[in-house]
């Protein structure tokens, strides 16, 4: 593979000078002669404005380098087409539309490549200002995306660590086969909007052996209404993670425009994250196929400025606005699943729109009482009929479901609070069915199993 030295084309590297013209040299070039390797040597901190990846050409940032985003917002590209006055355009675009502000930025980039065992860092602290002791957000909205890639096959991050996104950190965007490997997100766990990882409208995608820590999502299936173009989010593997999120660990949704189907998680470690498996969904698409396996949760409550409260799994599909009607969900698979954490499984539908055919087998959930927030709440934001309700916390709590299969499954209430009741606490359920199930209420004054409006399949 041909390698192009970026520093043999004027970069300095001395963490001061912008590097973006030579970086953007070298890869041009690399793309120009066919494809090969960009190299970012080790011992430097390349300081530069934005650069677009091309056809071909990975970017090696070899293990000591480090490439650090400017501070400067005017040095960002610009892909979001809507945004063509200067004047506005640092005021409030929706963050469903494409992004406004990139680092990193490909498009129409078949085998680019990120590689090497060097840091990106996305110098958040740049744009964000705190809000109080436990969130920091931005003067306006959203801010820079660290790595956008869009319409690009192909495609492969490896081995790269990313640190201080202001925004989200890799976000693929109508892209098909696209390889996530052994890569580290070490965001600040108070940076609103940090998401980890977000394939967008992508197909064929591997997320493997990753660590993550960030605020908000650490792995977000979506499909936003600015990428509304390129389809479904479908054939999806993620396997052998840990991580750590304020907000879901691996969630899909909430923007989900078009269907997600065909997904695999499994070999996971979730851990003191304020929700960890969670399927939201909000808008038109629908969610069908989904397999959770082999996974240890640990959850906890954050501060109410995150969504959640500390459920290990919630499948929740509410209309977002009284012009959204949300997606059904189907088919969804949790096995070998240990959680432990202050709050339990959520499962809530509504009248018009049942979700249906669930199944938990050898599971273990276990409410234990560990932060000095409140308890007794379930977290149903965002959507248009409900918010943050209150309710005691029961180790399964459904809603509006039908073919609900808890098999050899087990819940226990270990360090308790006033607000734990339930082993099961179901109302509107059709076919509720279970097997071998070994669940005790966290006291007396509740039952066990509470069913209201529900038929057991017997």
């Amino acid at each position: 593979m041909k390698e192009y030295n970026v520093l043999q084309y004027g970069a300095k590297g001395d963490g001061k000078t912008n590097d973006a013209f030579a970086i953007q040299h070298a890869i041009d070039d690399c793309s120009k002669n066919g494809g090969g390797q960009v190299v970012l040597q080790s011992g430097r901190t390349y300081y530069s404005d934005s650069v677009r990846l091309k056809k071909n050409v990975d970017l090696h940032i070899q293990k000591g380098a480090i490439l650090k985003a400017t501070g400067n917002i005017d040095g960002y590209i610009r892909p979001n087409k809507l945004i063509n006055d200067p004047k506005t355009a640092l005021i409030g675009n929706p963050v469903t539309g494409k992004p406004s502000f990139v680092f990193i930025y490909a498009y129409e980039a078949d085998g680019c490549s990120i590689s090497g065992e060097g840091v990106i860092d996305a110098n958040a602290h740049a744009f964000v200002q705190r809000k109080d002791k436990y969130y920091v957000t931005g003067e306006f909205y959203p801010r820079p995306t660290a790595i956008y890639v869009e319409k690009s096959n192909h495609i492969s991050f490896k081995d790269i660590t990313v640190i201080n996104a202001p925004f989200w950190t890799l976000h693929p965007a109508g892209c098909d086969d696209v390889l996530i490997d052994k890569i580290r997100i070490l965001n600040d766990l108070d940076v609103a909007n940090s998401d980890g990882i977000d394939p967008d409208h992508c197909t064929n995608v591997r997320i493997t052996d990753c660590h993550i820590e960030c605020a908000d999502d650490c792995i977000c299936l979506k499909t936003t209404m600015g990428n509304s173009e390129y389809g479904p989010c479908e054939n999806i593997i993620i396997k052998g993670c840990t991580l750590i999120s304020t907000s879901a660990a691996i969630k899909i949704g909430t923007e989900g425009v078009d269907d997600f189907r065909n997904i695999i998680v499994s070999d996971c470690i979730i851990s003191k994250s304020n929700r960890a498996l969670s399927i939201q969904i909000r808008d038109g698409g629908n969610v069908e196929n989904v397999s959770y396996s082999n996974i240890i949760i640990e959850t906890r409550r954050f501060s109410p400025d995150w969504w959640g409260s500390a459920e290990p799994i919630v499948i929740t599909t509410f209309n977002r606005d009284e012009n959204t009607k949300s997606g059904k969900i189907k088919n969804i698979r949790f096995f070998n699943i240990t959680a432990k954490g202050e709050n339990g499984v959520l499962i809530h539908g509504n009248a018009d729109n049942i979700i249906e055919d669930i199944t938990f087998e050898n599971c273990s959930v276990t409410l234990s009482k560990s932060s000095r927030w409140e308890s007794g709440v379930y977290d149903l934001r965002p959507c248009l009929d409900w918010g943050v309700e209150k309710y005691n916390n029961s180790a399964f709590f459904i809603r509006y479901a039908k073919d609900v299969l808890i098999m050899k499954t087990k819940t226990a209430f270990d360090k308790l609070c006033d607000s734990f009741a339930h082993a099961v606490d179901a109302e509107n359920v059709e076919n509720l069915e279970l097997i071998r199930f070994e669940g005790k209420s966290a006291g007396a004054d509740f039952e066990d199993i509470k069913l209201k409006n529900v038929r057991l399949v017997k």
